[in-house]
């Protein structure tokens, strides 16, 4: 067996005899007679394991193998010449022939020596280059026929060549500098070596390389060639051995930098022991001892003593201790089976809702229905609710005034465009910068685990690659399953039974349907005229005094001003436009205040005219009624009721149909089924069949930035259509809503409260609605409605004989041949 044991590079230098102590450099000289000696026909093959002998380079080599050993006395004892191959597998341990590369070296024996632990070593240095050609015997060892493997002559004048033999050897040195193990008498040896082909292989021979890019470098005939590609192996040799010194630099100074840190820590200890000071061991004993006086259950004191002592093992100056001691911290923070003691004194639960909020009075009326449940049951999970209606009617306010009314802690969590699914759960302890979700930071904000916890704008989640909330919010939002839920940063569950959610939203259209289902759906509708003015007496205005510097004597605002402000400056169904208008008006006068101006702390319309500037709105704009296909529609929206305007208008054509206005699909097929139902009952309104072949017909709603949709335009557009066909008047001051279908029935619709809202601001008299709707009308004030009228219908052919009068429009249009 060979091997390639360790060396150093004085064992590396050529010798002469075996009676050499100090191996001289191979001379030009020297190198040219190796060269061009002669070399046996038949060689003794000694196959190497691991290594490659290169021609002029002196290796020691163990020998093992019974073969090997029988060569190497053999030779010894006549003219010590052998060939020398690498083997191509180093793990075969016998390789015959063809397992050997076919290039090696004819090596000269210098020395055999016998080591203590039995093996035998021998010394033997490189010739010159031959190929193997034919096997002459296989045993008792390899004997070969060989050919020369002549070295082909660079032309060591040229400059380039100059440069190369000089690169190799600068980087060589910088390896023996950069490499502690390498004895730095083997850069004295490099520097002294004069034969560039002897340079090269010496360098090859002691390169850090695996076994098959040395053999690689001594098969290559080309010796510029095999000069670069040395080059490119030092290249990546010194890039490595930079790389290793700088990890091993920094690991040095990370250790030094954790020495001197635990040293400063030590110091620091003694230091804030003798000042009184909070040092790790006595923040552990203040944390057991606030967790002595929680109420919570086994498994979480089981779960708190074991986290704590993972905070003991944790060094002080490490980053993780901060994080498990913060950890701790919420843990005792959290109100844990602490709860506030419920009011349930109902009498006085209304007055504090009847003093917060105006009107709403079926909301109010299902909040104490639920009190009188909590009452008397105590022990009924508590409920959850959700307020859907438009901006500014005061949904999110009625939550205050519910934990008012209960005697609980409120807190709110706005849910508007929270896209990750971790503000609700939290994230994992292992991230950096974990936190709990905001469940858990609110109620460790309230300090009680009954608060009222209003979930506002719960339809404006989105949902993105990081989760979708709303899925999040499913297990906290069903009293089934939130007695266990689980925050990811907390890893344990939380009762959240207890907690009186309150939901709100302008619209559910967007709201998870399963989300939709765990809760009861309250309505909060806007406010009547009537409600706003008594609004803004009770609260607008005084809220504004106080926000301006005013005193009640300073301004007053008597019901015209109000109503006035209500109907030419604000279109809205709550009240947050009329606050900043009686804000504006505020501001006006304490700036007369302040300026020392002539005024009246009464205000008149003139003068809030003169303020807020012209009117905005202009109420009449919906009574005219002299041109045909012109319904007035009403509609329903986010921010509330509000009119739409169905216009037709008739060309010369072929029957084509038109709709703008940026409809939506479902409006789109509204005007399609009123178009379809005016044609095959065209006799039933005296309209000649082939009136519709020669006229285009074009619908538009105006506003035509605004995107509308929705099946509650159905009778508004076919009353329009018969009105433009038949060019007969529409009735004046008449608004109306309703979906209908191809056989001419009459659907009912939603948001009628809103849309009833909506004709009263603009002065309309008469509704007609389909006759399902009447239950709405009637959740509306007797006296608010008393001076309109409604029509309740359930076939089309109603709703033309109500909308329709006999007479005809001025100029009306001739539309058959």
């Amino acid at each position: 067996m060979s091997n390639f044991d360790t060396f150093d590079f004085n064992q590396m230098i050529p010798v002469i005899s075996e009676d050499t102590e100090f191996f001289p450099l191979l001379s030009q000289q020297d190198e040219d007679e190796m060269q061009n000696a002669d070399i046996p026909e038949i060689l003794s093959i000694l196959p190497l394991r691991n290594t490659v002998l290169f021609p002029g380079v002196v290796i020691p080599i163990t020998v093992g193998r019974d073969k090997s050993i029988k060569l190497v006395k053999e030779a010894y004892k006549g003219d010590r010449t052998i060939g020398v191959v690498a083997q191509k597998d180093m793990n075969v341990e016998d390789p015959n022939f063809n397992q050997l590369n076919k290039i090696g070296t004819v090596a000269n024996i210098i020395k055999v020596l016998q080591m203590p632990d039995g093996n035998t070593t021998v010394i033997i240095q490189g010739k010159q280059r031959f190929k193997l050609s034919e096997l002459i015997q296989a045993e008792p060892y390899i004997k070969a026929k060989v050919e020369r493997f002549p070295e082909a002559k660079p032309k060591t004048s040229s400059r380039e060549f100059k440069a190369l033999i000089s690169s190799i050897k600068e980087l060589a040195l910088q390896i023996i500098q950069l490499s502690p193990h390498l004895p730095s008498e083997a850069g004295i040896a490099i520097k002294n070596i004069e034969s560039p082909t002897f340079l090269v292989n010496f360098i090859s021979s002691n390169l850090s390389l695996e076994l098959n890019p040395k053999q690689e470098l001594l098969e290559m005939k080309d010796f510029v060639k095999r000069a670069q590609l040395l080059l490119e192996h030092l290249t990546t040799e010194i890039q490595m051995l930079e790389l290793k010194n700088q990890i091993q630099n920094k690991v040095r100074v990370d250790l030094d930098k954790q020495q001197r840190d635990y040293f400063l820590n030590q110091q620091l200890k003694t230091i804030q022991e003798e000042l009184g000071g909070n040092t790790p061991d006595l923040e552990m004993e203040d944390l057991k001892k606030r967790a002595k006086s929680k109420k919570w259950s086994k498994e979480v004191g089981e779960h708190f003593n074991k986290e704590i002592e993972k905070l003991a093992r944790i060094n002080p100056a490490a980053a993780d201790y901060s994080v498990q001691l913060n950890y701790l911290e919420l843990l005792l923070d959290l109100p844990w089976g602490e709860y506030t003691k419920d009011n349930f004194d109902l009498n006085r639960a209304i007055k504090v809702l009847d003093k917060d909020h105006y009107g709403l009075e079926k909301v109010k009326q299902r909040i104490i229905e639920y009190l009188a449940v909590l009452k008397l049951k105590n022990d009924m999970k508590a409920p959850i609710l959700c307020l859907v209606g438009p901006p500014g009617v005061g949904k999110t306010s009625l939550g205050k005034s519910i934990a008012k009314a209960l005697g609980r802690k409120y807190t709110r969590m706005a849910l508007g465009g929270i896209r990750d699914e971790a503000e609700i759960r939290g994230h994992r302890k292992t991230y950096i910068g974990a936190m709990p979700g905001r469940i858990i930071q609110s109620l460790k904000k309230a300090g009680t685990s009954n608060p009222v916890f209003v979930l506002d704008e719960i339809d404006k989640i989105g949902a993105d690659f990081k989760g979708d909330p709303s899925s999040a919010l499913l297990e906290v939002l069903d009293p089934e399953q939130n007695t266990n839920f689980y925050d990811h940063y907390v890893e344990m569950e939380y009762d959240l039974s207890k907690v009186m959610f309150i939901a709100t939203a302008n619209s559910l259209n967007t709201v998870q349907p399963a989300l939709l289902d765990r809760m009861e759906i309250i309505e909060v509708n806007g406010y009547t005229i009537e409600e706003k003015i008594e609004i803004a007496k009770r609260h607008l205005l005084p809220k504004q005094r106080e926000m301006h510097g005013l005193k009640s004597k300073d301004i007053s605002l008597g019901n015209k001003v109000i109503e006035k402000i209500i109907e030419e400056y604000t279109r809205e169904s709550g009240v947050r436009g009329l606050e900043k208008k009686i804000g504006s008006i505020v501001r006006g006068i304490a700036t007369k205040i302040v300026m020392e101006k002539p005024y009246t702390s009464n205000v008149t319309a003139k003068m809030a005219e003169e303020i807020l500037g012209a009117p905005i709105f202009d109420k009449d704009m919906y009574e005219n009624n002299e041109v045909a296909g012109v319904v007035t529609g009403l509609a329903w929206t986010s921010v509330g009721g509000d009119i739409l305007f169905i216009e037709s208008s008739l060309s010369p054509g072929k029957g084509k149909l038109s709709l703008t206005g940026n409809l939506g699909d479902v409006m789109k097929e509204s005007a399609a089924i009123a178009m379809a139902y005016l044609r095959s009952h065209a006799e039933d309104f005296g309209i000649d069949h082939e009136v519709f072949d020669l006229w285009d017909v074009n619908i538009h709603v105006p506003a035509g930035a605004t995107p509308k949709d929705g099946p509650s335009a159905g009778i508004t557009m076919l009353t329009a259509l018969t009105s433009l066909f038949t060019q007969r008047k529409v009735k004046e001051k008449l608004a109306m809503t309703g979906e209908i279908t191809l056989r001419g029935k009459v659907l009912p619709v939603g948001g009628i409260k809103e849309k009833i809202l909506a004709a009263k601001r603009a002065n309309i008299k008469e509704i007609i609605l389909c006759k399902s709707n009447q239950k709405d009308i009637l959740e509306i004030k007797e006296d608010y409605i008393k001076d309109m009228t409604f029509h309740y219908v359930s076939e089309m052919s109603e709703v033309i004989d109500l909308a329709l009068l006999k007479t005809k429009v001025k100029n009306a249009k001739k539309l058959n041949r």
